[in-house]
């Protein structure tokens, strides 16, 4: 919806922010810095010229202004004087995103834990990175998804609302005209009806995992009342059913976390926690860069 603003560009989920990030942690060489974008398959499918990114870096940029310098690319060849990102797993790198880009604003999108878990654990294998924590039923994801919304909503309440919007899915789906006012308000922007007409546009050719994108925004589409056993939404409630009846979605229970479920929570943190260290470290690493050969 927002990448059909024409103001503003969205692309696909970009996952190589946390590697630079992490990679070029002070002022660039952007001798460097190119070297490792030419390692990324992601600006090839994104038909970005690794030249037109170079002729915008400058020796000496924070590495949040470089990174920055492959979206700004991104948008000005599609016309468009903005640009956004929309990769879930930056749920995870929260603090960093901050340090890159300190005058971002946020959108955040959230959704019935549940629903969001029966959507998560019907994705086809291959489409998400499967780390040491990676959720592989509903009470694991129901760690994942309290520790990532917890996290943001940290965040807000940090940066303040006028960089940091809570947007509601189900409110989303069920009027995307008033939301979506309400977030180009927030953003800055004029509202454009083109943001509602991305339906049966979209291209999903390689994307099985995404052919709703071909309906128009429709409530319902996925129901945890009829598409979790009740077995795993109890699960789900003992992890975190105390984030769900904060946000007022109803937990059909009191919300109260079982041990159990707090000792999912605290299995999954030091998991996360792990992966997230030898990741750094790899990137790092002179081992980052035998693992991305140079594709151009």
């Amino acid at each position: 919806m927002l990448d059909r603003h024409p103001e503003l560009a969205v692309p696909d989920e970009s996952y190589f922010i946390p590697q630079l990030g992490e990679r070029h942690r002070g002022p660039i060489d952007v001798d460097s810095f190119l070297d490792d974008l030419r390692r990324l398959p992601t600006l090839r499918e994104w038909g970005v010229p690794l030249e037109e990114v170079a002729a915008r870096l400058r020796p000496g940029m924070a590495p949040g202004e470089a990174v920055g310098a492959v979206f700004e690319t991104y948008a000005a060849l599609r016309g468009k004087p903005r640009w956004g990102d929309k990769t879930p797993l930056y749920m995870q790198y929260l603090d960093l995103l901050e340090g890159l880009f300190p005058d971002a604003r946020y959108v955040h999108l959230i959704r019935d834990g549940r629903d969001a878990a029966v959507s998560f654990l019907d994705m086809p294998e291959g489409i998400v990175t499967r780390t040491w924590a990676h959720p592989r039923s509903a009470a694991d994801f129901a760690c994942q998804w309290r520790s990532e919304v917890a996290a943001a909503r940290k965040l807000g309440r940090r940066v303040g609302k006028e960089r940091y919007l809570e947007v509601r899915y189900e409110a989303l789906v069920a009027d995307p005209d008033r939301e979506l006012r309400r977030t180009c308000a927030f953003l800055g922007l004029d509202y454009d009806p083109a943001m509602v007409a991305y339906a049966g546009r979209v291209d999903v050719a390689g994307k099985p995992h995404q052919r709703r994108l071909l309906l128009p925004p429709t409530p319902g589409l996925r129901d945890w009342r009829r598409e979790l056993a009740p077995a795993d939404a109890a699960r789900f409630l003992a992890v975190a059913g105390d984030l769900l009846a904060e946000l007022g979605y109803e937990p059909q229970g009191k919300g109260a976390v079982s041990i159990t479920g707090r000792l999912r929570r605290l299995r999954y943190a030091g998991l996360a926690a792990a992966w997230r260290l030898t990741a750094r470290a790899v990137r790092r690493s002179p081992l980052w860069r035998r693992r991305h050969p140079p594709l151009c």
